[in-house]
């Protein structure tokens, strides 16, 4: 908080999604309701992390509650029974899984006003006591992080090998007083293996909130390459998050946007479904892909005007674009299109020694 205190404080200022709606839904009886009941819901199961934000608010010298705000997203909007914010921000993901070539690329898609409000986060936590619901006693990893946000809801790796992207998604009907999906992408950090990740996501007694798609890998997983897309749902009916997952194997690849392919919920945000689908046809276009270069081009690619996939429009931006070798264990990211531009840094993925 105290490091980025300036980062912090300038884009919540400027923060138009802030001021012109989470704030006036949590001045109404409703939405404070749904706030306190998920923060109950949040200090109950992961009271690290709500320290954690706390931390970051006192260091920054900024509101707790704007901040846990932005964390509860449209979940604070659903209970004033408003859809939130229609523009068509959200992200695209690539994984290649081909002998020699194991890549996890992504762009990093958000409203313009949180373009130069984002930096790495490198930690290494040790508790002296078990920790949350999963009883975490280390963490270990390096989160690329909107200002004042919890690290884990864009593109990470922890000292486990667990590589992952996350693309937002919008289900209709989203659920207060469950865990938001910024605090489930922050437990994936500690998750040393899939079943953990999937455990962690699942959520089991309580449940996502709101909804979201999982991109990962582990570096360290016995055998050959596996590639993962989960798609995570609300808790509807069961204290658990809906999940829905799809594994590539080598020699097959993963395509990921911003709208459910296959679980069957209804969803809202038509301009970020269009362009998520638009993506999806571009990608297409370009037959499988084979390699970081071919992930280069499809990421970079701009040809559709309306919905490219690299973005620069009044809105929507993308502020990066992250390239995770696997083989090479590096981590490219590029603040311009990777088409025409080298990476602004490569980052080795360091791992715990075993």
């Amino acid at each position: 908080g105290r490091n980025f205190a300036s980062i912090i404080q300038n884009f919540l200022e400027s923060c138009k999604t802030l001021h012109e709606e989470f704030l006036p839904a949590y001045d109404t009886p409703e939405g404070r309701k749904a706030y306190e009941d998920t923060l109950n819901c949040v200090k109950t199961n992961f009271p690290q992390y709500v320290d954690e934000l706390q931390g970051t608010a006192d260091g920054a010298k900024v509101p707790f509650h704007e901040l846990f705000l932005l964390h509860m997203d449209n979940i604070i909007l659903s209970a004033v029974q408003q859809e939130g914010i229609k523009q068509p921000y959200g992200c695209s993901t690539i994984c290649v899984n081909q002998k020699g070539q194991e890549i996890l690329g992504h762009t990093e898609d958000a409203l313009s006003e949180t373009l130069n409000h984002f930096y790495f986060v490198s930690a290494h936590i040790i508790s002296d006591k078990p920790q949350g619901r999963w009883n975490v006693t280390e963490e270990k990893y390096t989160s690329l992080c909107y200002a004042g946000h919890l690290p884990g809801y864009t593109m990470s790796y922890n000292h486990h090998g667990l590589v992952f992207s996350i693309n937002t998604l919008c289900a209709k009907k989203l659920i207060p007083g469950k865990t938001p999906r910024h605090f489930i992408t922050r437990a994936l950090l500690a998750a040393e293996n899939f079943m953990q990740a999937q455990q962690v996501l699942q959520d089991k007694g309580c449940g996502a909130g709101d909804g979201c798609s999982v991109n990962m890998t582990f570096l360290e997983e016995e055998g050959s390459r596996l590639f993962y897309n989960v798609e995570m749902g609300p808790a509807d009916s069961d204290n658990e998050s809906q999940l829905n997952v799809l594994t590539a194997s080598q020699g097959e690849h993963l395509l990921h946007c911003n709208s459910y392919l296959r679980l069957p919920l209804k969803q809202i945000n038509i301009d970020m479904l269009q362009s998520s689908e638009s993506r999806m046809t571009t990608f297409l276009k370009f037959g499988s892909p084979k390699s970081e270069q071919d992930v280069i081009k499809m990421l970079g690619d701009n040809s559709n005007k309306e919905y490219p996939v690299f973005r620069d429009s009044d809105f929507v931006k993308t502020i990066a674009v992250g390239i995770f070798d696997c083989v090479k264990r590096t981590w490219s990211l590029y603040s311009d299109n990777p088409k025409k531009n080298e990476p602004l840094i490569v980052l080795p993925i360091v791992l715990t020694n075993k």
